[in-house]
């Protein structure tokens, strides 16, 4: 079994140094903890609400410089951790990235392909799919936030192996009916079932420039099922024991294989 922590941060906006400190704790103690995968929000170095292009371009730094190399340098063991942060591309370009890194380095980079509403504004989408890393614990894909809502690209990361969706988000608070689940975690519940794959959703907190969000981290099963959620409970983030190899199985019945009964001819667009 693979314990998997979602921490949810509450990042200052702009304050880069601050945010460091913060995301180098968590690392770090989660590390003595045991944890063995550790997803945190989306752009957790930087903050979410941007004024301008050039208050995003501030914030942004190099995916091999000195901000995520110490994320790095805080992991030991196997452990993996994925988390978000504003990146200046060897372009110029700006980007909503999350890496995942490991005590060796960073194994990937995934620019945020499906920019949400005024993130358009500042930051250049990916142009490639998730990827998918293979590491001690199983094979881990990275999106971000409204990634998870297309389905197109969840199962692609599915097909490519992906064991785990490791996903950094920023949810907004949006309204909902009384008792039920944010719609954002059934979007999540689906991409799981339909996909026999673990997702790890790791949601910030705080208010930012009067922005509430929905705090929702969550932690889904192979299953569909919600293993663990963030009740504001416990600040150090939700929890679960997961075996990702199983995940690999895509038999339902004898007779039914979701991948296996796929027919892409009759899909067409």
């Amino acid at each position: 079994m693979t314990r998997i922590v979602c921490r949810p941060l509450a990042p200052r906006l702009g304050d880069l140094a601050a945010n460091q400190r913060a995301i180098v704790g968590a690392i770090e103690s989660a590390s003595a903890e045991g944890v063995e995968i550790l997803v945190l929000p989306e752009l957790a170095t930087c903050g979410y609400v941007f004024h301008s292009a050039a208050e995003a371009a501030s914030c942004a730094v190099s995916a091999s410089g000195r901000v995520v190399a110490e994320w790095s340098a805080a992991v030991s063991g196997d452990m993996v951790v994925v988390a978000g942060f504003a990146e200046l591309g060897s372009n110029g370009l700006i980007h909503n990235s999350a890496a995942l890194v490991d005590s060796g380095g960073v194994r990937a980079v995934h620019r945020k392909a499906h920019l949400w509403d005024r993130e358009k504004l500042f930051f250049e989408p990916g142009d490639g799919p998730a990827p998918v890393v293979e590491t001690a614990f199983g094979n881990i894909g990275v999106l971000i936030c409204y990634d998870l809502e297309f389905p197109e690209y969840t199962r692609r990361a599915a097909l490519d192996g992906a064991d785990l969706l490791a996903v950094p988000v920023n949810w907004p608070l949006l309204p909902r009916p009384r008792g039920e689940r944010p719609p954002e975690v059934v979007i999540g519940q689906a991409a799981a079932r339909v996909n026999r794959t673990v997702v790890a959703v790791c949601d910030r907190g705080g208010r930012e420039r009067g922005q509430e969000w929905t705090e929702g981290s969550t932690i889904i099963g192979s299953d569909g099922w919600v293993l663990a959620a963030d009740d504001g409970a416990d600040p150090s983030g939700v929890r679960a024991d997961v075996d990702l190899v199983a995940c690999r199985d895509k038999r339902l019945t004898e007779h039914c294989d979701l991948f296996g009964d796929r027919r892409p001819e009759l899909y067409g667009r």
